[in-house]
């Protein structure tokens, strides 16, 4: 009979000597023994237990079988219904207090919060239509974002393996609500694959050795070879030549998903354009660089952490990765999108495409929302990308955030970096305001409640409350990287056995650490990993026992069962965030703690801290703080941590992920709508423009200066004339029959020395105090015989706010006006003073004189009040109407006097309102005694065409005004031919008109 050959890993009874794996194993580190880190959180779960069992069958229904403790497990929605957002949290406090409290067992307490979030009437896409009906919605809801809801493994012939995406959690169920029958949206999501995995080589047939070994990894921790240095191990070469995807596993995967039960997605697939993709297939190389440039540029940016600067190589070339990225997105959501979709971008992997959407569909509906925070502009400015970052959001129409403090940032950096005005609620940009909200999003509390007490659940929950039996468990599940904050948590508990004593021995701070999903730079002065291990050991190494440790560390995944069964078990639920979004496991542990009510403590920099306003919140960075919390949250009363967890519970009921997706779309609708009614301003029309200029004898032209005939800019004495302005005004004012006036706010000075060398121009200085006819070199003053002495006591007032705004501010005094100019100073800081400024005027000077206090762009204005731009377009119109016409021929005679057939009147900002005014009441009679026909006289404001202006008509930027006059000049300034050619009358090009319309397509038709 042959012998049994003995296990060389046993011992043999009563033999005391450890076997060789034990002797191998205590030659390693701790924290790299098995007998350390292999230990499962919940006791009685055995090594097996985590063994994969993805190729056994599922057994049916009456049939015996269990899942593999870390297989994936299709979650059944039926358990789960997700609940409808509208009549949410619309109950009295006693009807949730009826909820809360009469949840006497998980059964009950499901149906009561089924009914309390479900029991609301939820609108219809009828509805929606109906209160607006202009929006022509079709009901189609496209949302982009960076990862399918799926991981995916590639058989080739096959069909793909889609296993559920670890993180996003509460992206995904609002995915999941928005495609279900529950809403009243037709939804498609459109994301990336993904880095896509390929499995290991199969043995086929049976004991067959694969043909390679390279890319297999090792059976054992201990088996792998050994690294020549000891201390490195050697690189995995890399595969050369990518993975090949034919066609027809493509159009199998696009299939598959797009026949998805619960989220129909549409695959974007990213490779290089060159080679990458062709009719045959698809090769995919270097999958991760696309998340690259967003993960290391603008993620660590984001949480506040900054990298050594480079020579900008690498960055180039991740910069152009990330913008061919969001450039295929588009491509894909343009191939799907039908007029009166709605496109919702999610997260900082798209921020660039918004913008491109808009550029090529101007009309489309664009929302974008930011599931990370948004750094203050001080750190923002350090990204050399950040105005095309910025921009590209602005593309949008609606811009969320998770809190108030992130909306806030943003609108300020779009103000420092893009010199765009803002204000807490929206931006103004490209002539369209776009609209910021404040909607932190939630979790399906449905879906977490009825996980969160399976029988499973229960086992792993009785389990732990066993084995730690008699002692305070407090709960940390948290990504190991560098923003979570863990080892600040490690450091504050130290603290709190070092400053309580009595809590030793009685407390266990129970951390489970995943492997983070981001792709963070190497930091030899950061290692997260190491840093915590070093902390775990010192605790348990000072604090602990042989048969007590006070901090058990898991780095690894644990189960979703698991999961749920360590929150429920915990006393105290720990979050030291250093700076986050949004955390989910806040609002998960709060519906797992129903029954027993264990405080929660949240960092102040987590996203949730906003809303959960009755959670304790901490500084991680102060540990005698915190550690003193967790005291608190031990000690608490009963009736105190009733109260909390009712309240808190309460927020997570109603404020789930249903009602923040529902509400982001109600925001997006309404700030739709409230643009299709707001009267737009028609853009000039220059064929009218030209024909009627044409066809008048007498024409009379007011143009304001700054903003109109040269653009807006930081230092007011740089605003000089272009050439080609300079020649169009020349060839315009030389014609006989027209009359140019340049009626502006500077001083005789200035438009002596720009302008004042054209001689038939007419000139009003400093809003109407002075005037100087064409032909004449003498400036009359209008203001004479008023009394000035107001100007000093203005002046002291202006001299005080400049003292306040160091740098930027400074004093302009003119003749018969004061002006303050703020331009170089500090945006937030100058708007904030001049408001201050203009208040103390109006009190003091403004009653005490008669003087009107004008707030301009980046100035504050004190003049008369008698003296305004109006009075001066009245005083033209006046007196050119009285004037002889001249003649076209010498044979020709005159019958007297005759109105002006012709008036272009154009500026740019609340000053230049008071000429439109003025015009409006000249052409205003309809008896025939208007002085200007209504119908020849133009009047335009520089500016958006949702600008709320007197002016009838609007062009965009100060360049259209120019090509405007050399069209009517015959100066070619925008054709082929150089700029200042003169034409001859009537040969002015109608193409110049077309250019000039469609200079800015994209930016004038955004809504």
């Amino acid at each position: 009979m042959e012998q049994q050959k003995p296990d060389e890993g046993a011992r043999p009874p009563n033999d005391p000597r450890p076997t060789r794996l034990e002797r191998a194993e205590s030659s390693l580190p701790p924290h790299f023994r098995p007998s350390n880190y292999e230990v499962p959180v919940t006791p009685g779960i055995t090594r097996e237990a985590y063994e994969s069992q993805n190729d056994t069958p599922t057994p049916v229904a009456g049939q015996s079988g269990e899942d593999g403790y870390f297989s994936a497990k299709d979650i059944d929605h039926a358990l789960a219904a997700s609940p409808g957002p509208v009549g949410v949290g619309t109950g009295t406090d006693g009807f949730r207090a009826k909820i809360i409290e009469g949840a006497e067992n998980s059964k009950d307490f499901l149906r009561r919060l089924s009914f309390a979030v479900m029991g609301g009437r939820r609108d219809s896409i009828s509805e929606i239509r109906k209160t607006s009906p202009d929006l022509s919605l079709t009901g189609n809801i496209i949302s982009a974002t960076f990862n399918i809801p799926h991981s995916l493994k590639y058989r080739k012939g096959a069909d793909w393996e889609l296993k559920p995406r670890r993180g996003q959690s509460a992206l995904f169920d609002a995915f999941s609500y928005l495609s279900s029958d529950d809403s009243p949206w037709n939804h498609t999501v459109v994301a990336w694959t993904g880095e896509i995995e390929t499995p290991s080589d199969t043995l086929s047939p049976p004991s067959t050795p694969p043909g390679t070994t390279v890319h297999l990894g090792s059976l054992n921790v201990l088996s792998r070879p050994v690294p020549i240095n000891g201390e490195t191990a050697p690189p995995t070469p890399p595969l050369v030549d990518g993975l090949w995807i034919p066609h027809d596993d493509i159009q199998r995967l696009e299939h598959q998903l797009s026949h998805d039960k619960k989220i129909k997605t549409v695959p974007v697939w990213l490779a290089d354009d060159a080679d990458g993709h062709d009719e045959e297939g698809i090769r995919l190389k270097d999958q991760a660089r696309w998340r690259r440039y967003a993960e290391h540029e603008l993620y660590t940016l984001f949480h506040y952490k900054q990298h050594e600067p480079t020579d900008g190589r690498a960055e180039r070339v991740q910069w152009a990765d990330y913008y061919r990225m969001n450039q295929k997105f588009a491509n894909k959501i343009l191939e799907i999108y039908k007029p009166g979709d709605v496109v919702i971008v999610h997260d900082y992997n798209l921020m660039l495409l918004p913008r491109m959407l808009r550029q090529r569909a101007p009309h489309m509906y664009i929302s974008f929302f930011l599931h990370s925070p948004f750094p203050s502009s001080e750190f923002l400015r350090c990204l050399p990308r950040r105005k095309e970052v910025l921009e590209g959001v602005l593309g949008s129409n609606l811009v969320g955030f998770q809190s108030y403090s992130y909306s806030r940032h943003f609108a300020s950096c779009c103000t420092r970096v893009l010199d765009f005005p803002s204000d807490t609620t929206g931006v103004e940009a490209y002539g369209s305001r776009v609209e910021i909200g404040v909607l932190p999003i939630g979790i399906d509390a449905i879906k977490v409640a009825s996980l969160a007490w399976t029988d499973l659940v229960n086992e792993k929950y009785d389990a732990l409350k066993k084995m730690y039996a008699g002692k305070k468990i407090v709960v940390g599940r948290d990504r190991l990287d560098s923003v979570r904050g863990v080892a600040q948590k490690l450091m504050a508990f130290e603290r709190f056995l070092e400053q309580y004593p009595e809590w030793r021995d009685k407390v266990v701070l129970i951390q489970v650490t995943s492997p983070t999903n981001i792709e963070e730079k190497e930091d030899p002065e950061n290692k997260i990993a190491s840093r915590v291990n070093e902390l775990v050991s010192k605790i348990n190494g000072v604090y602990g026992s042989l048969s007590f440790s006070p901090v058990q560390h898991y780095p690894q995944y644990i189960s979703q069962d698991e999961y749920f069964a360590l929150l429920r078990a915990g006393d105290i639920g720990l979050i030291t965030s250093v700076r986050d979004g949004m955390n989910t496991t806040s609002l998960e542990y709060v519906i797992c703690q129903r029954e027993t009510a264990g405080p929660l403590i949240l960092s102040e920099f987590s996203g949730t801290a906003g809303s959960l306003k009755d959670a304790i919140h901490i500084n991680p960075w102060d540990l005698s703080g915190v550690a003193e919390q967790i005291n608190n949250a031990l000690t608490m009363s009963e009736e105190k941590r009733q109260t909390m967890e009712k309240n808190l519970l309460s927020h997570v009921i109603s404020k789930n992920v249903q009602f923040w997706i529902a509400g982001f779309l109600r925001r997006l609708v309404s700030v739709l709508a409230t643009r299709k009614n707001v009267v737009a301003t028609p853009l000039l029309n220059r064929d009218a423009l030209l024909n009627k200029y044409n066809a008048a004898k007498k024409r009379l032209f007011m143009f304001d200066y700054d903003g109109t005939l040269t653009p807006i800019v930081r230092e007011p004495s740089a605003a000089v004339p272009s050439q080609l302005l300079l020649t169009s005004l020349k060839a315009l004012a030389a014609d006989p029959r027209n009359a140019v006036w340049i009626i502006s706010g500077r001083d005789q000075e200035f438009l002596t020395q720009h302008l004042g060398h054209i001689g038939e121009l007419g000139f009003s200085a400093e809003h109407g105090s002075f005037m100087r006819h064409p032909g004449d070199s003498t400036w009359e003053n209008l203001a004479e015989k008023f009394d000035m002495g107001w100007q000093q006591e203005v002046i002291d007032v202006f001299q005080k706010y400049t003292d306040r705004v160091p740098a930027g501010a400074f004093i302009e005094r003119k003749r018969c006006a004061v002006t303050w100019h703020y331009r170089l100073a500090d945006p937030e800081q100058g708007i904030h003073e001049s408001r201050e400024c203009q208040k103390e005027l109006e009190a003091t000077v403004a009653r005490k004189w008669d003087v009107e206090v004008m707030a301009g762009k980046a100035n504050l204005e004190v003049r008369p009040t008698f003296i305004n731009k109006g009075e001066i377009v009245k005083r033209l119109v006046t007196t050119y109407n009285s004037e002889i016409p001249p003649l076209d021929s010498p044979g020709q005679t005159t019958t007297g006097g005759k109105n002006v057939e012709f008036a272009l009147c154009v500026g740019d900002d609340f000053t230049d309102e008071d000429m439109f005014r003025a015009l409006n009441g000249l052409t205003a009679p309809s008896d025939g005694t208007a002085e200007i026909e209504a119908e020849n006289c133009f009047s335009v404001t520089v500016g958006p065409k949702t600008k709320v202006t007197l002016a009838r008509w609007h062009l965009p930027e100060p360049e259209d005004v120019i090509q405007c006059v050399a069209l009517l000049a015959g100066v070619e300034g925008a054709g082929n031919s150089a700029p200042g050619d003169v034409l001859k009358e009537g040969e002015g090009s109608l193409a110049a008109s077309i250019t000039v319309e469609d200079s800015k397509p994209a930016l004038e038709s955004k809504i």
